[in-house]
């Protein structure tokens, strides 16, 4: 989330927070889709991460020449700016807490549009990153520098999760600090559309992930995954993550997720610029007015905005879906992301293929899946099926999807196009963590750093 919400307007009821869902529900004639993607920002020199400040010019320079440059207005924090938000075209720029420098792209129509407005944030990033001697790796995590030498970014709420997530697993550090994610952001039109969407998506997820997988370095070795950022989520704190079993359920609708989020441990109720330390407590109890940390607070839409951010499921449900399991990768691979999905769930037909893929598999089954692509990629299996063979499948339904759709460039060519270096991964049996292993056995003999000049973007 680039900025946190400040809407005051007080929630009364439990149908409140399934009314601010629902408000989300847009006819097909008006869905978009809204990219995301996590870089992390470093020295060419010596490979040395990037502060927030620094002699050499930091995070904080970047931010404030993309302002100059953009027009967009400083989110700020204190005398810090945190972030950048583009309020005439929706898009923004913000800071994960280690530094890795977000593009939260604003909502178009077409993957055309995704594939030029990534370009054009990397051509600006560039101007203003090279004379500085920084560039950006995008890979899913990073793979030379310790949590000690990682900077930490001047964000309240970073500080609060900083300090909760020991309390609630062992990862949620690397988490925050190590990862970079492309993830997309996509429309639903009533309750049930939304529903199949979930579902398909939720239980695809682990084949986007081994797809995507580009992690399988940690501080200059091998770290036994294809995907490590997957396997932190393991146990980053299993209370907000997850594959949501939940969902496959008779009954499930708007009101099961809010059921859901209500007793999700909160990390903060902001009240102007002040973040308040409610780690633990549950919006329900916010609700009630008796929440610990904040006695006799009345909720509002803002509090509840900015706690469905923090919920981090395989799929998110806010006013749209949220698309959670893939690495950060080469820039091909950040645009494949949204065409991916975009081609599965934007295309009814498609949409009912890929449910009909996936309808039979138990909860346990789904799971296991997701347990098991980290380390193994596409050799994982469900139902005595690889997700190879699987994604074969998944990827024909989304470039029928994407095709139907029609939506051609300037050249004539529709965006299946987008979908190709995903075609090339299926039929090699190699994502981009194999490349990386192989390189380092091969010809980077035992170093990653050469990673840093052949994955930046």
């Amino acid at each position: 989330m680039a900025r946190d919400q400040s809407d005051p307007t007080p929630l009364g009821s439990r149908d409140d927070l399934v009314a601010w869902i629902a408000a989300g529900e847009k006819p097909r004639a008006r869905y978009r889709l809204g990219t995301e993607h996590e870089k992390f920002p470093f020295y060419r020199a010596d490979l040395a991460p990037v502060p927030y400040d620094g002699p050499r010019g930091g995070i904080r320079r970047l931010l404030d020449g993309m302002s100059w440059l953009l027009g967009w207005e400083p989110i700020m924090e204190g005398d810090h700016p945190i972030g950048l938000a583009d309020v005439t075209g929706g898009g923004a720029i913000s800071l994960e807490p280690g530094g890795q420098f977000e593009l939260s792209g604003a909502p178009v129509e077409t993957l055309h549009q995704t594939s030029n407005e990534l370009n054009t944030h990397l051509a600006q990033l560039r101007q203003l990153a090279e004379p500085l001697g920084i560039g950006f790796l995008s890979l899913g995590h990073s793979p030379k520098w310790s949590l000690e030498q990682t900077p930490i970014m001047p964000k309240s709420r970073y500080q609060i999760m900083r300090n909760y997530m020991p309390k609630v697993g062992t990862r949620g550090r690397d988490m925050m600090f190590r990862t970079c994610t492309v993830q997309v952001n996509l429309d639903f039109s009533n309750e049930a559309d939304m529903v199949q969407k979930l579902r398909v998506s939720l239980a695809l997820q682990p084949v986007a992930t081994a797809l995507f997988a580009a992690s399988p370095f940690t501080e200059g070795r091998l770290n036994g995954q294809r995907s490590m950022r997957s396997e932190i989520w393991r146990d980053t704190d299993n209370n907000r993550s997850g594959m949501l079993a939940f969902a496959f359920e008779d009954g499930m609708g708007y009101e099961r997720y809010v059921d859901w989020a209500l007793d999700v441990p909160m990390y903060f109720v902001k009240r102007g610029a002040t973040y308040h330390d409610v780690s633990g407590g549950s919006f329900r109890d916010l609700m009630a007015g008796r929440l610990a940390g904040a006695p006799g607070q009345q909720a509002t839409i803002a509090d509840w905005a900015n706690h469905m951010g923090t919920l981090f499921p395989e799929v998110r449900l806010k006013r749209y879906l949220e698309m959670r399991g893939a690495d950060a990768g080469p820039a091909a691979n950040l645009v494949a992301l949204p065409a991916f999905w975009t081609g599965l769930l934007y295309d009814q037909a498609a949409l009912d293929q890929a449910w009909q893929l996936v309808k039979g598999w138990t909860a346990a089954e789904r799971q296991a899946l997701r347990d098991a692509v980290p380390a193994q990629g596409l050799a994982a299996a469900i139902q005595g099926r690889t997700v190879r063979e699987i994604a074969s499948d998944v990827l024909r339904l989304a470039r029928s999807g994407l095709a139907r759709r029609g939506f051609t460039d300037p050249s004539g060519r529709d965006e299946t196009r987008f979908l190709d270096p995903l075609d090339v991964i299926v039929a090699s049996g190699r994502t981009v963590a194999d490349d990386l292993i192989a390189s380092f056995h091969g010809p980077w003999q035992g170093s990653i750093d050469p990673a840093f000049t052949e994955y930046a973007l």
